[in-house]
C-alpha cells in the first residue's frame, strides 16, 4: 500500500471540512428547532441493529442498500441503517408507545451500499419528521407544509415539490386485474417514461381498449394543477376507485397553494416513488441543479403491521448536504478573535468571558501569525492600561 492509498477515501465516501460542517450542523440545529416548534420530540435511533427489525416492511430497495455484519455477541444478522423511517417505527411500536398522535423527529447519517445516483454520497446526512396514528389527509397537510418550512429555513428559495399518489397506480392495477409480474413490469416502465416501450407493452398485455387508452396516457398525466381535472375526467370512465385518490391530491393542493403561494407543485399521476410501501400521498423536492430530489416522503400506513401494532404513518426525510449547498451560508469559518496564550489569571478571565458572550475567541500559542490567517481572526485581545480589550487586528 502506498502512502497515496492511505489516505484515498471509498468511492462515493466523503469527509466534511470545517467551514462546510458548519454549515451543516448549523442547520441541523435549525431544522430540529423547527421541528421542535411545531410538536415533534426528537429521538436518536442506533446506527446499526438487527436486520429483522431494521429491513422490515420497506421490501427490496432497502435491504440493497443495506450493509450487513454479523453480530459477534448474537451471531445474528445486523445492518447499518440505510433509512431510519424503520427505526422510528418501530421506536413508535415499542420504545415509545402513544395511543394519539405521535410526532416523531430525527437527524443523522446513514450509509448505503451504493450510490443512488452516479454524483450521490453513500454517506447522506438525513434529517426528517415521522408523523403516526393520523389517518387523515391533515396528517400529509402538515408534512407537506413542514418540508416546505424546512426548505425555507434552509434558504432555498425555489420551493419546487412533486406530488403523487400510489392509490392512483394500485386502483388502476386492480380494474385492468394486472397480476404481480405484469403490475411490476408496468410499474418499471412508467418510472422510466418509456413512452414507445408502454406502448409495445400495452398492445401485448392488455385487450380492453379504454384501460390501454389510458395506460397509454399515463405518463402524459403531468404538469400543474389542470393534470388533476384532465386524471380525473379519464379515471371517472375506466377506474372510478381513482377518483379518491385524485380528489386527496387537489386538496392537498389548494390548502398547500393557499400557506405557500410561492412554492411550484407539479403533479405527475405515474409518479410511484417507493410504491413498494408508500400507501398515499408521495411527494418529492427538487431544486435547480440536482438531478436528485433533495427531499422525499409520504404516507406508509402499513409498515407497524410487522411491529404488532399498526399504525397510519407520513412523513419525509430531507438531505442536509444538498439542502446546505442551495442554502444562502457562505461556508467559511466564523470570524474569531485572536487572544495571547493565557499565561496569568486575569488573561484566562478575560478569555472565558468573551467565550460565555458566545464569542469564538482562539488562543495563538507559538504560532499567532499562522491562527489569524487560517483560523480567520479579525480582531485581537489586547492588554491595555491594565484592562484587556478587544480590538481590530493589527497588521
Amino acid at each position: 500500500m502506498t502512502n497515496a492509498d492511505r489516505w484515498l477515501l471509498p468511492d462515493g465516501i466523503a469527509e466534511i471540512l470545517p467551514a462546510q460542517a458548519e454549515d451543516i450542523e448549523q442547520l441541523r440545529r435549525d431544522l430540529l428547532n423547527l421541528y421542535h416548534r411545531w410538536g415533534y420530540d426528537l429521538v436518536i435511533p442506533p446506527v446499526l441493529e438487527f436486520t429483522d427489525s431494521l429491513l422490515t416492511g420497506l421490501g427490496q430497495d432497502l435491504d440493497l442498500l443495506t450493509f450487513k455484519v454479523t453480530d459477534q455477541l448474537s451471531g445474528r444478522s445486523m445492518g447499518i441503517r440505510a433509512d431510519i423511517t424503520p427505526q422510528t417505527a418501530r421506536m413508535d411500536a415499542h420504545s415509545f408507545k402513544r395511543e394519539g398522535v405521535n410526532r416523531l423527529c430525527y437527524a443523522g447519517h446513514v450509509v448505503h451500499t451504493r450510490p443512488k445516483s452516479p454524483l450521490a454520497t453513500r454517506t447522506p446526512i438525513q434529517a426528517g419528521v415521522e408523523l403516526y396514528g393520523e389517518p387523515g389527509l391533515s396528517a400529509d397537510i402538515e408534512v407537506v407544509s413542514l418540508l416546505l418550512e424546512s426548505l425555507q429555513t434552509a434558504g432555498v428559495t425555489a420551493l419546487n415539490i412533486d406530488l403523487g399518489h400510489v392509490g392512483i397506480y394500485r386502483a388502476l392495477a386492480r380494474a385492468t386485474g394486472l397480476n404481480e409480474s405484469q403490475e411490476l413490469a408496468l410499474f418499471a416502465l412508467l418510472q422510466q417514461k418509456a413512452v414507445s416501450d408502454i406502448d409495445q407493452w400495452v398492445a401485448t398485455e392488455i385487450a380492453q381498449p379504454g384501460m390501454a387508452q389510458l395506460i397509454r396516457q399515463l405518463p402524459t398525466l403531468c404538469g400543474g394543477i389542470e393534470v388533476l381535472s384532465e386524471a380525473r375526467s379519464l379515471f371517472s370512465r375506466f377506474v372510478p376507485d381513482a377518483l379518491q385518490a385524485i380528489d386527496e391530491l387537489n386538496q392537498l393542493a389548494e390548502v398547500i397553494g393557499q400557506r405557500y403561494p410561492a412554492a411550484n407543485l407539479y403533479f405527475d399521476i405515474s409518479e410511484l416513488r417507493g410504491y413498494h410501501y408508500h400507501t398515499g400521498v408521495v411527494f418529492a423536492a427538487f431544486a435547480p441543479g440536482f438531478g436528485d430530489a433533495i427531499a422525499n416522503g409520504g404516507r406508509y400506513d402499513h409498515i407497524g403491521e410487522v411491529f404488532g401494532r399498526a399504525r397510519p404513518a407520513t412523513g419525509f426525510a430531507v438531505d442536509l448536504g444538498a439542502l446546505n449547498a442551495l442554502g444562502d451560508t457562505v461556508g467559511q469559518l466564523e470570524p474569531a478573535i485572536l487572544a495571547p496564550e493565557p499565561t496569568t489569571a486575569e488573561a484566562w478571565a478575560a478569555i472565558q468571558s468573551l467565550r460565555q458572550q458566545g464569542e469564538r475567541v482562539v488562543c495563538g500559542l507559538s504560532e499567532a501569525s499562522l491562527v489569524r490567517e487560517e483560523l480567520n481572526c479579525d480582531r485581537e485581545l489586547v492588554l491595555e492600561d491594565g484592562q484587556y480589550q478587544v480590538k481590530p487586528l493589527s497588521q
